[in-house]
């Protein structure tokens, strides 16, 4: 892992840390980055932390190119998968003055949490405030917006429960 010595100290990580090429870790002042015991992070991820923590649980697996930005917090638990291109944000931009530029409004944030052997497919959006339980599935290019509860299947956008198919004999 190549970190500038300065934000060293503002990433701890566990054993067995596998980290791709190119894999960006920035942790502003005060915030912090946990990468747990044997956890694999695809290459192009970015994990940017302006404020609070984010933490990543032992064995979880994170595909290429994703991208978690907090302002808050993010947890991903143990065993949690997410899938190429997932993008997890726990802040949102107040728009309540239509006259002035929204990156000069205020933020709101609100901690976001996948749920341990969760699995997060490709390219989907996990958004502010959001609970996504153990062992629950996110199809691909899903935008969850409320919580999805343990072993919950959702998927569209915004994401609904998926409806269990009846198997076929």
């Amino acid at each position: 892992m190549r970190l500038r010595r300065e934000r060293l100290e503002r990433v701890r990580r566990g054993t067995d840390v596998v980290l791709g090429r190119d894999v960006r870790l920035q942790a502003a002042p005060g915030a912090e980055i946990v990468l747990g015991d044997g956890c694999r992070i695809g290459a192009g991820t970015r994990i940017v932390v302006q404020a609070g923590r984010v933490e990543v649980g032992a064995g979880a697996l994170l595909g290429e190119r994703c991208t978690l930005v907090a302002h808050s917090a993010i947890a991903i638990g143990a065993g949690a998968q997410l899938g190429h291109e997932t993008m997890i944000v726990d802040f949102d931009h107040v728009i309540d003055d239509v006259e002035r530029p929204v990156r000069l409004q205020p933020l709101t944030s609100a901690p976001v949490t996948i749920g341990g052997g969760a699995r997060i497919g490709l390219g989907a959006s996990v958004l502010r405030g959001v609970r996504v339980g153990a062992g629950a599935i996110v199809e691909p290019r899903a935008v969850v917006t409320r919580d999805v509860p343990a072993h919950g299947h959702v998927g569209g956008v915004p994401a609904k429960p998926v409806p269990a198919v009846a198997p076929t004999t």
